[in-house]
């Protein structure tokens, strides 16, 4: 079950039965395997940009050729491997924004969460 023991308890607490928390725990992994299928068509593309921190570079829009985005799910967490032309990076804890675009937390080297967009208009 994807929810922790303290939620459980609270979500009796409010009326709900166990049947009724098993599932909304199979709402919540369902819903985060859609996501996760959404960033995974969202990186299928050439081309992404961001406004991105990088080392060496004056700022700004940042453009990014896309290799390919390995994305997995377990319960609510969706993480994975994003590949750039030149280089990679750990991801976590992605979502689609309503304006289309993609927001991740990436991890070691970046550290920080980030926006991508498939026109750089959008920044």
């Amino acid at each position: 079950m994807h929810f922790d023991q303290r939620t459980q308890a609270a979500l009796r607490a409010v009326g709900l039965s166990m049947d009724e928390i098993q599932e909304a725990s199979e709402h919540v992994v369902t819903a985060t395997r859609e996501t996760a299928a959404e960033i995974t068509a969202f990186f299928d593309t050439d081309t992404v940009y961001s406004e991105m921190d990088r080392a060496h570079s004056s700022g700004g829009i940042q453009e990014h050729t896309v290799e390919y985005v390995d994305c997995y799910t377990h319960a609510a967490d969706i993480r994975g491997y994003l590949r750039f032309e030149n280089w990679g990076v750990p991801i976590e804890g992605g979502r689609v924004l309503d304006d289309g675009s993609v927001e991740l937390t990436l991890g070691p080297t970046v550290h920080d969460r980030v926006r991508f967009v498939d026109d750089s208009e959008q920044l």
